[in-house]
């Protein structure tokens, strides 16, 4: 069972840094991702999905692989792999995986525009530790299918302020005894 987690942010920068922080947690191991898209709200109101997957481009690899391998069966190569090639890039372009393309530009049609909403579909998670490691990001929970008390630990990690660092100690003074 997957959970959906929306987080808007101000610009994308800030998306795309949450969306790097969670990949790295996943090379961790310590979550697991079925999807990450970032949508993104334009000035002139229209929404652009960033993928995590270019569906279009894997499409057309494959199809120009098929397509040159059956083109070479019949003595076309060339012929095959443009047809693969094209064939491929408009089945990729029309396949869907992971989060639902028009739930996530319906949901970023009511943002500011500039800003982004982090859309995650996450298998599993080691709550304790991903809470910890993504304390203080900022952000705003903006819908979950998670249960009220995970979502409330999820809001308040986010949004929790981080203690400034420690201020550098002055260097020592070169010269302890100064004469005036």
């Amino acid at each position: 069972m997957s959970d959906l987690i929306v987080i808007v942010y101000p610009t994308e920068a800030k998306a795309e840094e949450m969306r790097a922080k969670l990949l790295d947690l996943q090379n961790q191991y310590l979550l697991s991702i079925g999807d990450a898209v970032i949508a993104v709200r334009r000035e002139d109101g229209k929404v652009r999905l960033n993928q995590l997957l270019n569906t279009t481009a894997a499409g057309a690899v494959t199809g120009g692989f098929w397509g040159t391998l059956v083109g070479l069966i019949f003595l076309m190569p060339l012929l095959g792999a443009a047809v693969g090639v094209a064939s491929g890039a408009l089945g990729g372009a029309l396949a869907d995986y992971g989060i639902n393309d028009d739930f996530m530009k319906k949901l970023a049609s009511k943002l500011k525009p500039g800003s982004a909403a982090l859309f995650v579909e996450i298998r599993k998670m080691t709550e304790d530790k991903v809470l910890e490691a993504i304390k203080g990001t900022g952000g705003e929970l903006l819908q979950t299918s998670l249960d009220h008390t995970k979502e409330q630990a999820l809001r308040e990690a986010i949004s929790a302020h981080l203690p400034p660092p420690p201020e550098a100690s002055p260097p020592p003074n070169p010269n302890p005894n100064p004469t005036s």
